[in-house]
Order: structure tokens, then C-alpha cells, then sequence
């Protein structure tokens, strides 16, 4: 009875730990029919906004983060790999349920004794961890092994043996090739050996088949795994796959792995074998791509992510019509964009464009294209990037939502305190600038005293309202773009100021019809919510004309390049922290776009490299090609603007507020500070009313400016303080407080405003020992110390003569 009472408390407690470990680890498996993609044929149709076919959804497997899209069914693969591949990684496919118990305790065995840890994961067990548990990243878990033996039980139910083979021999890695992974049997016979799966024979199945393991290893050092064959062939033999006859005629069949040079022996011996030209792999793969195949390639992953979770794969896969927002125009001017856009080496991009009156996705690029396969990352949606100075628009039009006014001043001298950023050039004037000026020119110290006014906890709320979300504890730098974002987020970001101040959520879908006709998914109607009141809509609109049109290049334009003859064009650049990321997002009345450029796995790109001239150009072919054969359009104005020219400038104000003074600010809310401004503008630098002869209101008007000075460009922060920095998106390396973008040597405001000098009698005697900020760079920067106080009689001399601080 004894023994019987112990038996049952084992029996009990078993069932109560896999219970719990079900509670834990199985309630939210995914579900196994997601592998029945090998039996559609990959007949669904996509088409774009206007009708045009553009493309047909092809089913894939994941493969941890790569994706196998060319798809093989079982005739298509040797007879041969499919035997070799069985006998090398799991002689008991055909007798185990899914896992195998003996070839795992074979596995604990061989690691006890002698040292050598083997996985004993069945073929379905690798199915299900390279497919449906790939975001377990293959992590040697307690998780994901009781997760991959429930899923391979689940499978074994759900398909055959066949079925299950054909899955793994489709979604396995097998090797680097170059400019992306080989990938399943089609990839690796094509890389490898230059043919189609079904052409392999015994012996070139057989050395694919014992390289899966390690296959860059052991790819690279033919001649130590060329015993492995011989091996495999014996195996194969004992487990009735193959005759002696047909082991002894492979073994002597020459064979020659892509970017190899190997002298063989009549008995199946190596004379010599030389690896020459390993680069051969990514060359057939290329070979086997050709050019065009992968037209609109990103959209169309887009369309499968949007789906899949909405109608499922079965349905996606099954056949049928879908009709999505493209513009087949504009995703081609798009892509032909990427391909002529001329970047460092080792950079890539991302590109998207939405319509600014729907949120519509009208094209979206991941990568820089070559002309062959992309890569399966799509950078216009899942990269994080810093966003650099591209976010100031953002915060300025936060000012004008708040009432402030283009033509309001902000000090441009260092900062009190432990944050101590910098514009580009380590340089500022001591000057007060308009807000207009300060953005033309994307000066970081201005823009940090506006967010110390406005308050940051303002601002991350905006950027919320607009579907950004800000780093925690971001601080200051945030102002001057530490936010991480996708260019999609971006684009959308931006469309509100063509649409009167409305953020849309970009979709690309907008109905899914079954092989019948049948309606299986109708996007709803899309809901704009409002960010901006129509009117600081406008006023943001038109800064950012500003940043296209006011200056010119030699002026010290930041972003000239963004300029599409015939059409109103707003946009802003965006240069990180060792230029790490370049940026530009901008709009047309029709539409609105963000391009990225940046090294994929993170990293400084070379000094010369600048937003104006990298993405800006992008930016401008995909958005003049998208345009090309439209009537040219307008900006809608609202009711309630007028115009002013201020400083030779034309800007727009709410009306009634053209000709208020401007304000004086320096970021601390009361207009005090150590370079205080203590009396009211002259009066000859106040708003005067736009002369008849100016042309229409909407058009910003920039005269030539009086003589330049040296121009002021943009400048690097500093490193915040460990309280300060930005936390790191998942996908995105950590990277410093990013900045305004270089440009060169900038010009002042268009005609010299000015210094009002301080009343002697009223300067407060100045700390003994100005406060210098902490650059990130070697060379020391330096802070003059404040002026001595003039008479009266000797500040109208100087007025005219005050030269930049270095």
C-alpha cells in the first residue's frame, strides 16, 4: 500500500508541475497553422490606390530574423538532400512523434561524458523554433524547450511527415551570403552550387547536408569536414536511404563549392583545395535574384505585417484581391530614389510618404536598393533612429500653439547650469534671434532656452499627441533630438502641418476581397485627430518654408536641396551626434515624407557627410517624381493671418499680432538672465506691414541680405548628464544626444540686428567667473566674459559694429 501511496503523490506531483508549467509557459502559444503557407500558391493580388496591379503576396518563413520568400514545394527539392538532410540531423524523423526522447537523452549523454553538448532537437523541433518561436531568438530555455516539444506534438498532429521535412528544408539557415542569408534549399543549392534545388545530386546534397551545423565554418575549411561526407554516406547506407553502389559513386563524384579551387584524386581524395573567391555565394545569389524581381518589395511586406494580424495567413495567402493606398508612381519615384541616392559606404536608408489629408502610406523604402533582393529589415518602419534637429519644428510650433510669434526673440549665449549643449560650431552670437532665424539656422542654444521656458514635460506631451514617444527622463536634449522614431513616424508627424493641423494614423490597406469576392476586410473610415488649431498649423507651415526658401546655399541653406521647381515646399534637416543618423522630413500640399540615413548596425558616418546633402536630395527626387504630371497645388490658408516683413523677412502672424512687439526671451520665463536684454527692440527692427509690391502673403519674400557675415551653422551638444541621457530604442544602439545638422558656414540673420547695449546703471555686477561649457569635443571652448559697461554717448557707435563671440 506503501508503495502505492508513493506512486501516486510522484503521479501528482508530475501532473502538478506540468500543470504549472502550462499555467506559466502555454496558454499563449501561437498557433501552429501559421506552417500551412506551404500550401498556398501565392496568388494574392495587391493593387494600389488607383487600380494598378502591383504585386502578388508570396508565402513566407521566418528563420530568426530573415525570411524565406521563395518557397519551395517537395518535387522542387532532390530526393537526395531530402535523405541526406533526414540521416544528418535526425534518423528518427520517421518513428518519433515530434520529439525525440532517445536522441535527446543521447544528446545529455554525450555532453556528461564527453564534454560535447549536443542539442537532440528533432526536425520538427527546429520547425517550430525557427518559425513559430522566433522571437525566442533560440535562447536554451527552460521556456522555449517546453514551448518547442508542445508546438512539435501540435505539428505531428497537424501535418505529415512530408509536409514537416518540406517546412525545414525551406526555412533553414545555411550560411552568410554576404549581402543577405542563404536560406532554405533553393538559396543554398543556388549560392553554393549555382543550380536549382532539384538539380543536386548525391554528393553536392550530401556536403550541404554536413554543413548545416556550423555552415561558415566549415564552408571555409574544406578539406577537415571533407571526412564528414564519407560519414554520412556510411550512415545513409546502414539506414537503407542509399545502395554502397551509390555511397562508393559519390564519393568519387568531383564536386565544387562556390569560390573554391579543388584538384581532385580518382579515389575521391583532395590534390588541393583553395578557397579564392568566397564573395561567389552573394554573386549567385544576385545571379538568381535578376533585376526587377523585387519591385515594391518593402510596401508589400508592410501589407503582410498590417494583415496578417487582422484576417490571419490562410487568407492572406488564399488567393484574392487586395487594394492598398500606394501610389504605384510614387513608390517607383521612391525606389529610384534609393538606388541613385549617393551615400558613404556602408550606409543604407529609409524613405516614406504619406498623404498629408488621409494618412495614407503612398510609399515606403527600407533600404538602399541595389538592384537585387532587399533586406527583410524595413527601416522606414522598425527602425528607431534618433531624429537630430528634425524634431525643432515640433517644438517651435509648440511656441506659436502657446503665443509666442516668429518674429519673437530667443538668446543665443550659453546656458546656466549642468546641461551645457552647443550649436554646431561651438559658437554663438550673444545676440537675441528671432525664432524664424534661429530654426533657418537650426541653432541648438536658442532652441534649449525655449524648451526651458515651454517646459519639457509640455513638449514630450505634444510629442505624444503626435504618436512620438519620448526617451524617459529625457530632459533638455530632447529639444534638440534625442526622440527615436521611424521615418513613417515622422512623415506622419509632419503632414500636419499641410492638413491645417490633423494627425492621421498611416494605414496601407484599404480592402481585402477572397478568391469569391467576398469582403473580408474594409479599413474604416480614418479619424483625424487634431494636434495643432488651423492656425499654428500655418504658422508652423510657414517656418518651415523658411528653412527651404530663405537661405540659399552659399547663405548657409540648410535644407536648398529640398527645393521641387513649381511647388510649396516646407522641410527640415537632422544630423545626430557624430553623425550617426542624417534626417529630413518635409511636406507639399499632397505630400509628406521622411528619409533616414545611417549605418544599419549603428555607428558614426564620415564628417562629410551632411542632412542637406545625403537625404535632402533623396527626399527631393522621390517627392518631385511622386508630383510629376499633377497639377500643382497649394497650401490651404486659414482665415485669421497676416503678413509681416520683419528683418526682410515676409512672416506670418495670427491676425492682429503682426505688429506687436516682439518679445525678448532667454528661457527663463521672465526675460531676465545674464545677458538680459533691458530695454525694448529699436524701433526700425519691429514688424512693418508688407509693401504692396510683395508678392502673394503665402510666399515667404527674402530679399538679398545686407553683407554677410560669417554664417552661424548649426552645433553638437555635449553629452548630457547620466540623469539626462536618452534611453535607447530595443533595435537601436545606444547613442550620445544628437544635434542640429552641419551646414556651411551659415550667414547671420538676413540684415545684422542690433545689440542693444545694457544701462550701466542698471547691469548687476556679473559673476567673477562665467560659467564654460563642457564640450564633447578637444578643442576647449572658451566664454568671454560679459562687456564692460559703455556710456550712453558710446553704445550708438558700436551698434553697428558688433562681431559674432568665438
Amino acid at each position: 500500500m506503501r508503495f502505492f501511496n508513493g506512486l501516486a503523490a510522484l503521479l501528482l506531483a508530475g501532473a502538478a508541475g506540468a500543470g504549472g508549467l502550462w499555467y506559466a509557459w502555454g496558454r499563449d502559444l501561437p498557433s501552429v497553422s501559421e506552417l500551412d503557407v506551404l500550401e498556398f500558391s501565392g496568388q494574392t493580388r495587391v493593387y494600389d490606390r488607383a487600380g494598378t496591379l502591383v504585386g502578388t503576396l508570396t508565402p513566407s518563413l521566418s528563420s530568426g530574423g530573415s525570411v524565406n520568400r521563395d518557397l519551395l514545394k517537395a518535387p522542387q527539392i532532390s530526393p537526395w538532400l531530402q535523405k541526406a538532410v533526414v540521416t544528418s540531423e535526425d534518423r528518427r524523423f520517421y518513428q518519433h512523434g515530434g520529439v525525440d526522447a532517445l536522441g535527446i537523452a543521447r544528446g545529455l549523454l554525450k555532453g556528461l561524458l564527453q564534454n560535447d553538448l549536443e542539442g537532440g532537437s528533432s526536425i520538427t523541433q527546429q520547425v517550430v523554433k525557427n518559425t513559430l518561436l522566433d522571437d525566442l531568438e533560440g535562447a536554451r530555455t527552460a521556456e522555449r524547450k517546453f514551448k518547442e516539444a508542445v508546438l512539435a506534438y501540435q505539428v505531428e498532429r497537424n501535418f505529415d511527415k512530408a509536409q514537416i521535412l518540406n517546412a525545414y528544408l525551406n526555412v533553414i539557415y545555411w550560411g552568410d551570403g554576404g549581402s543577405r542569408d542563404i536560406l532554405g534549399a533553393g538559396g543554398a543549392a543556388h549560392a553554393y552550387f549555382g543550380k536549382s534545388a532539384a538539380e543536386l545530386n548525391l554528393a553536392e546534397s550530401v556536403y550541404l547536408a554536413t554543413i548545416i551545423p556550423a555552415p561558415n565554418r566549415r564552408y571555409k575549411d574544406f578539406a577537415a569536414y571533407r571526412p564528414l561526407m564519407k560519414n554520412l554516406m556510411a550512415r545513409m547506407v546502414e539506414d537503407g536511404q542509399v545502395s554502397q553502389a551509390e555511397a562508393d559513386a559519390a564519393w568519387t563524384t568531383p564536386i565544387y563549392p562556390a569560390g573554391w579551387r579543388i584538384g581532385w584524386n580518382n579515389d575521391g581524395t583532395l590534390r588541393s583545395a583553395v578557397l579564392e573567391r568566397p564573395e561567389r555565394l552573394d554573386e549567385n545569389l544576385k545571379r538568381l535574384e535578376g533585376g526587377g524581381r523585387y519591385a515594391n518589395f518593402s510596401y508589400l511586406q508592410a501589407v503582410e505585417k498590417e494583415l496578417t494580424p487582422l484576417i490571419g495567413r490562410k487568407a492572406l495567402y488564399g488567393g484574392g484581391r487586395i487594394y492598398t493606398g500606394m501610389s504605384a508612381q510614387a513608390q517607383a519615384a521612391a525606389e529610384t530614389a534609393s538606388q541613385n541616392a549617393r551615400l558613404p559606404d556602408g550606409a543604407t536608408l529609409g524613405l516614406a510618404l504619406v498623404r498629408p489629408d488621409s494618412g495614407e502610406v503612398l510609399a515606403l523604402v527600407g533600404q538602399k536598393l541595389t538592384g537585387g533582393r532587399p533586406s527583410d529589415w524595413n527601416n522606414a518602419l522598425q527602425a528607431r533612429r534618433q531624429v537630430g534637429s528634425s524634431v525643432k519644428p515640433l517644438l517651435y510650433t509648440l511656441a506659436l500653439e502657446k503665443g509666442w510669434k516668429q518674429s519673437d526673440t530667443v538668446l543665443d549665449a550659453p546656458i546656466r547650469g549642468d546641461y551645457q549643449p552647443m550649436n554646431y560650431n561651438r559658437r554663438w552670437t550673444g545676440r537675441y534671434v528671432t525664432l524664424r532665424y534661429s530654426l533657418d539656422h537650426s541653432l541648438n542654444l536658442p532652441t534649449v532656452r525655449m524648451a526651458q521656458e515651454l517646459g519639457i514635460g509640455t513638449f514630450e506631451a505634444k510629442l505624444r499627441e503626435l504618436n512620438l514617444t519620448p526617451p524617459a527622463n529625457a530632459g533638455l536634449p530632447l529639444s534638440i533630438g534625442t526622440l527615436e522614431a521611424s521615418p513613417l513616424q515622422m512623415a506622419a508627424a509632419y503632414a500636419t502641418f499641410a492638413n491645417g493641423g490633423l494627425y492621421f494614423t498611416p494605414t496601407l490597406v484599404r480592402k481585402v476581397e477572397d478568391a469569391r469576392g467576398k469582403v473580408l476586410y474594409t479599413r474604416p473610415a480614418p479619424v483625424a485627430k487634431r494636434v495643432w488649431d488651423a492656425r499654428t498649423a500655418w504658422l508652423g507651415l510657414d517656418m518651415l518654408r523658411g528653412v527651404v526658401n530663405d537661405l540659399s546655399i552659399p547663405q548657409g541653406g540648410l535644407a536648398t536641396r529640398a527645393l521641387i521647381p513649381g511647388w510649396p515646399v516646407g522641410g527640415k534637416t537632422g544630423t545626430t551626434n557624430d553623425v550617426k543618423d542624417l534626417w529630413f522630413a518635409g511636406v507639399t500640399p499632397t505630400v509628406a515624407g521622411a528619409v533616414w540615413v545611417g549605418r544599419q548596425e549603428g555607428g558614426a558616418l564620415p564628417g562629410w557627410a551632411t542632412s542637406g546633402d545625403v537625404p535632402t536630395p533623396v527626399w527631393q527626387q522621390a517627392v518631385a517624381g511622386a508630383l510629376q504630371g499633377q497639377p500643382v497645388a497649394s497650401f490651404r490658408e486659414p482665415q485669421g493671418i497676416e503678413y509681416r516683413v520683419v528683418r526682410q523677412v515676409n512672416m506670418a502672424f495670427r491676425a492682429g499680432e503682426g505688429d506687436s512687439a516682439p518679445t525678448a526671451r532667454d528661457g527663463s520665463g521672465s526675460g531676465g538672465g545674464f545677458f538680459t536684454r533691458r530695454r525694448a527692440p529699436e524701433p526700425e527692427a519691429q514688424p512693418v506691414p508688407v509693401p504692396a509690391s510683395v508678392p502673394e502673403p503665402s510666399e515667404p519674400v527674402v530679399p538679398d541680405p545686407e553683407p554677410a557675415l560669417p554664417p552661424e551653422p548649426e552645433e553638437v551638444t555635449p553629452e548630457p548628464l547620466p540623469s539626462q541621457e536618452p534611453v535607447p530604442a530595443d533595435d537601436a544602439e545606444p547613442t550620445e544626444p544628437v544635434t542640429a545638422d552641419p551646414a556651411p558656414e551659415p550667414v547671420p540673420e538676413p540684415q545684422p540686428e542690433p545689440l542693444p547695449l545694457p544701462d550701466p546703471g542698471t547691469v548687476p555686477t556679473p559673476d567673477p567667473e562665467p560659467v564654460t561649457p563642457e564640450p564633447t569635443f578637444e578643442d576647449e571652448v572658451v566664454v568671454p566674459d560679459p562687456p564692460e559697461p559703455l556710456p550712453p554717448a558710446a553704445t550708438d557707435d558700436l551698434l553697428n559694429e558688433l562681431e559674432p563671440l568665438d
